[in-house]
């Protein structure tokens, strides 16, 4: 699933391009780092952490949850350079 993720957004990056690293820290279930303009699945230190989980990050990275209202709520924890989360919103928009 976290393969499938990473490959998604490694379309979206072949457009675009994204500065600084980011991790989305899905626990048990794995990591997706986006970093030097590739998206993998192979843990590594980063700019920024996302806490999330496998479900809300699927909704995240379709549209179906706001990033601000994910904070608020508890379903996403930001640790690390908030200027580099704050740049995935032109990537994902």
């Amino acid at each position: 699933m976290l393969q499938e993720i990473a490959d998604g957004i490694q379309k979206g990056l072949s457009e675009k391009t994204f500065d600084g690293s980011l991790k989305f820290d899905c626990g048990d279930d794995g990591v997706v780092v986006l970093a030097d303009n590739q998206a993998s699945i192979v843990d590594r230190d980063t700019d920024c952490t996302i806490r999330i989980s496998q479900d809300n990050l699927v909704k995240l990275l379709t549209g179906k949850l706001n990033p601000m209202t994910g904070v608020a709520m508890g379903k996403l924890k930001v640790t690390g350079n908030m200027g580099v989360a704050m740049k995935l919103g032109q990537l994902l928009g």
